[in-house]
């Protein structure tokens, strides 16, 4: 008989990290240092003084750090209350909903709006936060191939054939943080009106980034009762949460039937304090998303013949295939001073392992020189 002492109870974790590791595919968490070309801080605000400022104000005046339970409980702040208040006049939506985290408000949408009888149809690519969502979900759900809206319609038709009867449900990224590509959402809108579908468009970076006062790839469908989208505040905005607009009968319904909600601690008010200042300042200093598109167009001018995917957004792919080539060239990046990534599967499709280059206000275009000259060192 085996002596239970003598067994550790993590045999079977300890031989999957082993196999990771054998696999160049091992995580690990890696202080931040050099130049920033990683983060999703796009437009430089999670150090800037506005935000620092609005949160001392709101201490000075009161404003709890934390909340003290969910939002259904005592936890639901006058905070949590302006900030959606103001979020939807600013993105033109009925209602908004305000979570802790955009992974959460993801798993919440899919899982909870589609009821039985729908079918969720996702883009192929899109995050793994809805693919969570989909886990849980009581619909039916299929994926289309990515960026396709045509897949889409063929999908949805088939199934329209089939009998059914249910919500369609259409789940995308307006703008993919692997590849920095676009999504065709007038194309998908359109399909979604063919088949008295729901579009859901997930904006995480794209919010701050473009559209009118950075409201945007999707600012032209807001309002509509057929949209529902998520824009997260901790990419761009600098801060923290996710914002959940579109109709108002869909934030009761989070709120009365979405579990990630209902069971959650509300985030802290201080933090509804500071995404309020943030809304502010992406109307107010349009200069921001200017400087940062001419950053863009200068990396794609230097690092496109390097062989980075020029994907017209802050995102520019350095696909390189092999997992273990990914990483010692990220490694030797982040030695010469860039805080640069490597990305392997199953973030990302095998085969695709990646430097993921992302441009923000935190880097210069002397950066950007810089980084192309280490790069074509190393290459």
């Amino acid at each position: 008989m085996t002596d239970p002492v003598a067994t550790s109870p993590w045999q079977a974790q300890a031989a999957d990290l082993a196999a990771l590791a054998e696999r160049s595919r091992l995580r690990r968490l890696i202080p931040r240092a050099g130049i920033d070309f990683s983060s999703n801080d796009y437009l430089g605000l999670a150090q800037a003084p506005r935000l620092r400022a609005a949160v001392a104000e709101a201490l000075a005046r009161g404003v709890a750090v934390g909340s003290g339970g969910s939002r259904l409980l005592r936890g639901n702040d006058p905070e949590h209350e302006a900030l959606e208040a103001e979020a939807a006049a600013f993105f033109g939506c009925e209602a908004a909903l305000w979570f802790g985290a955009g992974y959460a408000a993801n798993v919440a949408l899919i899982s909870t709006l589609p009821q039985r009888g729908d079918l969720v149809l996702c883009d192929e690519l899109i995050h793994a936060s809805v693919h969570e969502g989909l886990r849980l979900a009581r619909a039916e759900t299929a994926l289309a191939r990515h960026n396709d809206a045509q897949s889409f319609d063929d999908r949805a038709r088939a199934w329209r054939a089939a009998g059914n009867t249910g919500t369609l449900w259409l789940a995308v990224e307006s703008l993919y943080s692997m590849d920095g590509d676009r999504a065709p959402l007038d194309d998908l809108i359109a399909v979604a009106e063919r088949h008295g579908a729901v579009l859901v468009i997930d904006e995480a970076h794209a919010t701050g980034v473009f559209g009118p006062d950075g409201r945007g790839l999707a600012a032209h469908l807001d309002g509509r009762p057929d949209v529902v989208v998520l824009r997260t505040c901790g990419k761009a905005l600098g801060c923290e949460g996710a914002l959940v607009c579109g109709p108002a009968v869909v934030r009761d319904f989070l709120v009365n039937r979405g579990r990630p909600f209902i069971f959650s601690t509300a985030p802290s008010p201080l933090m509804a304090s500071a995404v309020r200042e943030a809304l502010r300042i992406c109307a107010d200093e349009p200069e921001r998303r200017a400087r940062l598109e001419a950053l863009v167009r200068h990396a794609e001018r230097v690092l496109g013949p390097l062989g980075a995917t020029v994907s017209g957004s802050q995102v520019l792919p350095l696909i390189l295939g092999d997992d273990a080539r990914t990483m010692a060239l990220a490694a030797k990046l982040q030695a010469a001073g860039f805080d640069v990534r490597g990305i392997r599967p199953p973030t990302v499709p095998a085969g695709t392992s990646r430097l993921r280059i992302s441009l923000t206000l935190n880097a210069t275009p002397a950066d950007v020189d810089a980084l192309a000259g280490t790069l074509r060192e190393h290459i």
